[in-house]
C-alpha cells in the first residue's frame, strides 16, 4: 500500500479520511472516477470500492496505476500494479489502439481527454450543425445542454471524463401523446436530412457523428417541457425553472465553435448540476427526484431497457462469441425450402444471418443494439453488396407493428428466425413479439423460437437472458392467434453455445388455411 489506499484485482481500498471524488489513471490517462462513500461499502477504517465490471473484465496485465484528488495534488495511491499477476503490460483500448475509460453509465468509452484538439472541434461543428438543422430547418428550439454546456460555460472546452455531446429542446407540448409525436416528427425529418438516428425512448433521439479517427461520436437529443409549473427535461431532471431560463437562445463557444445555448446557462447549468456545477468533479452522479422520474418513465419510456448492456456484451466480450452458425440455424435451414426468405428477429452479431444469406435464403436482419446492426451488417457485406439490417425495439409498440406492417406486405411471407430473443424481453416485449408475428405470418410462414426453459431465474432482474416456461409461452402465443406445431425441450446450447440442460424449440404458424401440420406438442 501507498499513500491512503491500496489497489487489488477486485477493488480498491480507500482510507475513511478521504471524503471527495477520487481519479483513477493507468500509464497517465485517465481511467475511472469514483467517491468513495457513494460507491463503497466500509470496512472498519477504510471503503472498499469494486471495480467496474468493464472495467475488471480487461485487468489482466501490469500498469502504473495512479489514484488522486481531481487536481492531481493528492495522491492516495501510486506504485506498478500487476493485475492478475501477469507481467505484460495491461491494453486498456479499442479497436482502433485508443485509450478506453469508463462513463457514468459504466461502460468503456474513449473520452474526450483522449481525443485530439482536432477531433474535438470536429465534434463541436458536428454539434452545431445538428442544432441548426434543428432550428432552421426543423422549427424547433435546440440548443447545447448538459456536459457540452457545461464545458462552454466553464472554459470553453469539452469535459475530459465526458464521451458524448448533448443537445435538448424546449418543446410548446404539455402531454405526453404530443410530446412522443412531435418526437417522432423530428426523428422522420432528421433522417430526411441525413442524419442517421436511434431512437432510445419517446422524447430522446441519439445522432451518430463519423469522426476522422475511425469512430462515431454520439449526439443526444433531449426533450425538455412544462407541465404546469413543474420543468422536466430527459435525462431526469425536473424541479422548478421558468421558461425564460431556457428562451430564447443565448451563444456560448464550445472548442471555437460557436453554438446555440440556454437564455440563461448559468441559472440552467444550477438546475442540471447543482450550485456546485462550476467545481469540476468526474464522479458525479445526478440524484434525480423521484416523483419526476416516475413520471418521465410512465410518459416517455421503456422502449430500449438494457441496450446499453447489450451494446457492451458485443463490443467487449466479441471475442466470446461463437463466429459458426448457430445449432438452431441448422435446425430451421433442415425444415425450409430452398431460398425460402427470412427474417432473423435479433440478429446480434449477425452470425445466423450471415449462414442463412450463405445458404441462399434471402434475409432481413432486425435488432435494436447500434452495435448488433453494425456488426450484422459486416457480416453480411460479406456475401451481398446491400444486407437488409433494420432496427427493431420489440418493446416499442410502434416498432413492433411497424416492422409486422413491412413484413405482411413483401412478395413472398418471410419465417420468423429468434434464437434466444424471447428471453430477452418482458412481458410486453413479449406480447408485441405475438403482434408482430400475427400480423407478418397470416399468408404463410413460420415462427421458429429458441429460448432457455424453466422458471427458476426470473426473479433475478440483472440477467440480459431469462429462463422462460414453454407451457407459458405456448398459451401466449395461442391467445394471439398462433398454432403451435411443435415444441420440444430437452439439452442444447445457450447464448454463447455452452451446454445447457433446458433448451426449448417451437415451431408456430398463423396462416388461416394451413392445414398441414395439425396442432402437436412433444
Amino acid at each position: 500500500m501507498t499513500g491512503t489506499a491500496a489497489v487489488g484485482d477486485d477493488h480498491v481500498t480507500v482510507s475513511r479520511e478521504v471524503s471527495g471524488p477520487v481519479v483513477v489513471s493507468f500509464d497517465g490517462q485517465y481511467v475511472w472516477s469514483f467517491v468513495p462513500a457513494r460507491d463503497g461499502v466500509h470496512h472498519g477504517t477504510r471503503w472498499q470500492v469494486a471495480w467496474p465490471d468493464a472495467l475488471r473484465r480487461r485487468l489482466s496485465g501490469t500498469s502504473h496505476v495512479r489514484l488522486s484528488d481531481t487536481a492531481g495534488t493528492r495522491i492516495h495511491f501510486e506504485d506498478d500494479v500487476a493485475f492478475g499477476g501477469r507481467s505484460e503490460p495491461l491494453a486498456l483500448h479499442d479497436s482502433h489502439g485508443y485509450p478506453l475509460a469508463v462513463d457514468k453509465e459504466g461502460h468503456l468509452i474513449r473520452v474526450f481527454s483522449e481525443t485530439g484538439d482536432d477531433v474535438r472541434r470536429q465534434i463541436a461543428e458536428g454539434t452545431a450543425r445538428a442544432i441548426d438543422d434543428l432550428r432552421t430547418r426543423i422549427g424547433i428550439d435546440a440548443h447545447v445542454s448538459y456536459g457540452c454546456l457545461l464545458g462552454a460555460v466553464r472554459d470553453g472546452k469539452m469535459i475530459p471524463h465526458d464521451s458524448d455531446s448533448d443537445l435538448a429542446y424546449l418543446s410548446e407540448q404539455t402531454s405526453p401523446a404530443d410530446l412522443i409525436r412531435e418526437s417522432y416528427r423530428i426523428e422522420r425529418e432528421l433522417r430526411s436530412l441525413g442524419w442517421r438516428v436511434q431512437r432510445m425512448s419517446g422524447g430522446d433521439l441519439k445522432l451518430f457523428l463519423p469522426l476522422s479517427d475511425g469512430r462515431d461520436v454520439h449526439l443526444d437529443i433531449f426533450a425538455a417541457f412544462h407541465v404546469g409549473e413543474v420543468f422536466y427535461q430527459l435525462g431526469g431532471r425536473s424541479g422548478r425553472l421558468p421558461r425564460e431560463a431556457m428562451t430564447p437562445a443565448s451563444t456560448v463557444v464550445l472548442e471555437g465553435v460557436k453554438l446555440a445555448a440556454p437564455a440563461d446557462p448559468e441559472a440552467v447549468l444550477a438546475f442540471l448540476y447543482g450550485p456546485d456545477w462550476r467545481n469540476p468533479d468526474p464522479a458525479y452522479q445526478a440524484v434525480e427526484p423521484a416523483e419526476g422520474v416516475r413520471r418521465l418513465n410512465g410518459w416517455l419510456r421503456g422502449f430500449r431497457a438494457r441496450v446499453a448492456d447489450w451494446n457492451e456484451l458485443l463490443i467487449e466480450r466479441r471475442e466470446e462469441l461463437p463466429r459458426n452458425r448457430s445449432t438452431f440455424a441448422q435446425w430451421v435451414h433442415d425444415q425450409l425450402p430452398p431460398g425460402a426468405p427470412i427474417a432473423d428477429l435479433g440478429s446480434g452479431s449477425g452470425r445466423d444471418s450471415s449462414w442463412f444469406t450463405f445458404q441462399g435464403h434471402p434475409v432481413c436482419s432486425f435488432d435494436y443494439a447500434s452495435a448488433a446492426l453494425r456488426q450484422t451488417s459486416r457480416r453480411l457485406t460479406r456475401h451481398i453488396e446491400d444486407p437488409d439490417v433494420r432496427s427493431l425495439t420489440v418493446n416499442d409498440s410502434r416498432s413492433a407493428l411497424l416492422a409486422g406492417a413491412e413484413l405482411s406486405r413483401t412478395p413472398e411471407p418471410h419465417h420468423l428466425y429468434a434464437r434466444q430473443l424471447a428471453g430477452c424481453l418482458d412481458g410486453e416485449g413479449r406480447a408485441n413479439l405475438w403482434r408482430l408475428s400475427s400480423m407478418a405470418l397470416r399468408r404463410g410462414g413460420s415462427l421458429f423460437l429458441e429460448f432457455g426453459a424453466g422458471i427458476e431465474e426470473l426473479r433475478d432482474p440483472d440477467l440480459l437472458i431469462r429462463r422462460l416456461d414453454p407451457e407459458a409461452v405456448a398459451a401466449q402465443i395461442r391467445e394471439y392467434g398462433g398454432r403451435v406445431v411443435s415444441l420440444t425441450t430437452g439439452p442444447g446450447v445457450d447464448f454463447f453455445d455452452q451446454p445447457d440442460p433446458l433448451i426449448t424449440r417451437l415451431v408456430a404458424r398463423w396462416a388461416a388455411d394451413d392445414h398441414d401440420h395439425p396442432e402437436e406438442q412433444t
